[in-house]
């Protein structure tokens, strides 16, 4: 639904047909002596004043040169006395003092209320010199905002002009030693939020990595003190350091030993017992934590934070409760074993960080563009601390998150991923000098007819990756339409309760995602106690590979199905880990392939004294492809798995392989999972970096818009505070354009509901206390005392965005896309014709509508439901979560 459409044309909000008493007087001027100037003759004509001090010009003001200087820099941040003589000197003294004032508060609606609230002169009932001009040129422009209601879009052209505003207020008033010394604060805010966000993103990074390896080693046992100084809060690595062989680890207790279980069989079980019962406890705790405290603290939050990137609004989704609850449930999650992973939430946890220290700073937690500006760096630091690859979290904000990058953001990104990196180094929290457990070093390199195993390799990942997209959807589906468990919490125990009765027989399932993946990724030199059973030789690898490729299928299937539930929960990791399982399998066959058949033509090429596969360097690929296939990234995969293996040897197999699982992955499902998810959700995201050409009905926008018939309009004037808040009652539109009368049509503006709702109320309220049923106006009207009147247009966008209405539908989502614009306004002649929402044109893009493209041009566009609404019923229903207003 549009957000100004309606059922019929009869609910248009009309005026009296007279306009003799409401329009404008509006001067002209014949040219008919052809003279080129004919500003003084425009200006002479004004009805109210010809008194007019100096004429007004938006061309910047030359300023006179100034060298470094000591004087320069000690006189007041305030000095003007370089500057001319303004035109409020020469106004009466009192009008003077208070535009003085009103631009001290720099066009704040303060300034604006007490602007307009402020009687004219004494016996005129009219304001100063040129007082409807002056007002005209305080109160025209895109209008002021006073917040974004919760689940609505932004607007970026706006928030980009004020802070140039602001930037020039700025600059043009801090002069002097004082006035550098605060540019410089200005500009240091930033930076300081960034350098914050790093600190904060490692600390938490390295609390995540050490509880939830502490939690998920006490399903197996705890670490006692039995001479070797062991302590209850270490895990099994910490407990036994020093030993080559956890078997020989005397501290190490697993709890069929500590329950005095002699027998194999009972202290199997027992230990089988433990496990799920831990399991699920972990996952309870943090199904609970979520539902209870933090809703938006579940799944990764990447799709999400896509979305609010765009310009989207969603309030709590990166508050103090959802970070706290999003860290701890991290811990639990991971430490249950479900087949998840915690690098795609700390991308959440990272600008959850950022938003809060944004908070610090009024001129940055003000702009919404700029805040985002931010986020976007935050992201960043939040791969560099869950991969130890800081390069690679600069590219996968850049990738996978960003809607729009700027040349500075990029360089913001790298120092903040830069500062997180350091920080989780500085924690070293498993004391090897790694940032990541699977960090591993290859010793070798691979020839040249091994390319035809990696292509095969992104063939798989590009099927897994498809597959699981299309099986995870399906999922989800049934989950939300035909759940079989009464709450989410009981549906995280009994997917946790499956998962580690699957789990724990299989020794590869077994261990947790991250000792896994390095198990894989090693070599098997490298590995001091294959505790695994990963690296055996001769007919061993038989089965060796068959439990490799069984794990794989099982991951695929448990991982759809926990991807989604009521937790925090990540697709990057297991991702990851199915990928190196099938892609170790691969190099274990090809390995026994050349030690039985070492005269095979491909494997002449090998060196005959030294090991011709290396498996290792078989799983990384396959945990790109797959990885490549579950997500589309293409450039930030690469550049991880190259930080991760530090090996630029390997670099052009893993490019290729990424390749073509992303060829492969397109082939079967066009969109990533995280946009499937976005889709799924029904954010109103538009992706301005895919080619959505091929999609976009070939028609006119009109035939698409919602109409003027079908809009809920305003007219300029012959309104009261009293019916446009009954207005504001009976429609519940986000916003309504305003024209001068019904008969013109003609465009004056557009005006939000959250605007229009703010300036009348507060005009009933103290210090204006007007009646309600006081004039309300969208037009200058020259004689209108504004004690007694209500001027609405400081919160009138006076200059939307328009577009002819025989322009194309294609040329409508580019500016959509390019621009990250909320609603377009269709004119013919300056007068409406229709509007469109970027929520309209998000259903356009995923078929929510038919496009008839054999619609004549004067019959009627397609209109929206009102009930179809995005943003309102299907968003809040689902999450069951109360929505409050900006």
């Amino acid at each position: 639904m549009s957000s100004s459409s309606s059922g019929h044309s009869d609910n248009v909000h009309t005026q009296a047909e007279s306009s003799s008493s409401t329009r404008a007087w509006q001067a002209s001027v014949a040219d008919e002596d052809g003279v080129e100037n004919n500003e003084e003759a425009l200006l002479a004509a004004d009805p109210l004043d010809t008194r007019l001090p100096e004429r007004i010009s938006f061309k910047r003001k030359q300023k006179t040169p100034q060298g470094f200087s000591i004087p320069r820099f000690l006189s007041s941040p305030l000095s003007s006395n370089n500057h001319p003589i303004s035109p409020i000197a020469r106004l009466t003294p009192s009008r003077a003092r208070h535009i003085r004032n009103s631009e001290s508060i720099n066009d704040s609606t303060d300034a604006i209320l007490s602007y307009l609230n402020t009687p004219g002169d004494a016996g005129t009932g009219l304001h100063d010199i040129k007082d409807g001009g002056g007002l005209d040129w305080y109160v025209e422009g895109p209008g002021r905002r006073v917040g974004y209601d919760d689940l609505t879009a932004i607007d970026w052209i706006f928030e980009y002009a004020k802070e140039r505003q602001r930037l020039r207020a700025l600059y043009s008033s801090a002069t002097g030693l004082l006035g550098n010394l605060w540019q410089i604060a200005d500009a240091s805010q930033i930076w300081l939020v960034l350098i914050a966000t790093g600190i904060a993103s490692g600390c938490i990074a390295a609390f995540i990595d050490i509880v939830s390896d502490w939690l998920g080693d006490l399903k197996i046992g705890y670490c006692s003190n039995n001479g070797g100084g062991g302590k209850f809060y270490l895990n099994r690595a910490f407990c036994c350091w020093g030993y080559e062989e956890f078997a020989k680890c005397k501290d190490w207790s697993t709890w069929g030993n500590a329950w005095g279980i002699g027998s194999a069989g009972g202290s199997w079980i027992v230990e089988f017992i433990v496990f799920i019962v831990f399991s699920t406890a972990f996952a309870a705790i943090a199904s609970i934590l979520v539902k209870t405290y933090a809703v938006y603290a579940k799944h990764s939050g990447i799709p999400e934070i896509k979305t609010v990137l765009g310009g989207f609004v969603m309030r709590r989704f990166m508050g103090g409760w959802t970070l706290t609850i999003k860290s701890l449930g991290l811990c639990m999650a991971v430490a249950s074993g479900l087949w998840l992973g915690k690098e795609g939430p700390l991308v959440h946890v990272a600008c959850c960080c950022a938003n809060l220290f944004m908070k610090l700073f009024k001129n940055i937690n003000d702009n919404e563009a700029r805040k985002r500006e931010i986020l976007s760096a935050a992201a960043a630091s939040g791969i560099s601390v869950a991969f130890g690859s800081p390069i690679g979290g600069v590219l996968f904000s850049l990738e996978q998150l960003s809607y729009y990058f700027p040349d500075k953001t990029m360089w913001q990104s790298f120092v903040c991923a830069m500062v997180a990196a350091v920080t989780l180094q500085s924690f070293n929290p498993f004391r090897t000098g790694k940032l990541v457990l699977y960090q591993v070093t290859y010793h070798r390199g691979y020839h040249g007819f091994e390319m035809i195993p990696f292509i095969f390799l992104g063939v798989l990942g590009g099927l897994y990756g498809g597959l699981f997209i299309k099986l995870n959807m399906k999922v989800a589906e049934w989950r939300r339409n035909s759940p079989i468990f009464k709450g989410p919490v009981l549906e995280v125990i009994v997917i946790t309760i499956t998962t580690a009765i699957i789990n724990f027989p299989i020794k590869f399932m077994r261990a947790q995602a991250s000792q896994l993946v390095y198990v894989l990724f090693a070599e098997c030199v490298d590995i001091a106690d294959d505790q695994l059973g990963l690296c055996k030789s001769g007919k061993a690898n038989t089965g060796v590979i068959t439990l490799l490729i069984l794990a794989a299928l099982l991951g695929f299937f448990l991982a759809s199905v926990t991807f989604g539930l009521h937790i925090p929960a990540g697709i990057i990791l297991p991702s990851m880990a199915i990928g190196a399982l099938y892609g170790r399998a691969v190099g274990l066959i090809l390995e026994v392939w050349q030690k039985d058949h070492p005269g095979f033509l491909p494997f002449t090429y090998c060196e005959p004294d030294l090991p011709c596969i290396t498996p290792g360097i078989y799983a990384v690929i396959g945990a790109a492809s797959a990885l490549g296939g579950a997500t589309r990234m293409t450039v930030s995969i690469v550049v991880i798995m190259f930080e991760l293996t530090g090996a630029l040897t390997y670099v052009l197999p893993i490019m290729i392989a990424v390749m073509i699982s992303k060829w492969v992955g397109d082939a079967i499902s066009t969109r990533g999972i995280y946009e499937s998810w976005i889709h799924f959700n029904g954010y109103p995201f538009l992706d301005n970096s895919e080619d959505n050409s091929a999609r976009i009905p070939d028609v006119a926008a009109a035939q698409v818009m919602t109409r003027i018939e079908d809009l809920i309009v305003i007219t300029a004037t012959g309104h009261t505070i009293q019916s446009l808040r009954d207005l504001l009652a009976t429609h519940h539109f986000r916003g309504f354009p305003v024209i001068d009368n019904p008969r013109d049509a003609v465009l004056l503006g557009y005006i939000s509901r959250t605007e229009l709702a703010f300036a009348l109320s507060s005009a009933l309220t103290p210090p204006r206390n007007m009646p309600p049923e006081t004039e309300a106006y969208f037009s200058h009207q020259p004689l209108a005392d504004p004690t007694t009147s209500l001027d609405l247009r400081p919160w009138m966008d006076q200059t939307p965005i328009t577009l002819n209405a025989k322009a194309s539908l294609q040329l409508t989502v580019n500016m959509f896309q390019k621009i990250g614009l909320r609603y377009v306004i269709f004119v013919e002649k300056g007068m409406l014709k229709g509007l469109l929402t970027k929520k309209d044109v998000w259903t356009v893009l995923n078929g929510g509508i038919a496009v008839d493209e054999d619609f004549g041009e004067g019959e009627p566009g397609v209109a929206l439901r009102e009930d179809a609404s995005l943003l309102e019923a299907d968003i809040g229903e689902r999450d069951g979560e109360s929505r409050e207003l900006g």
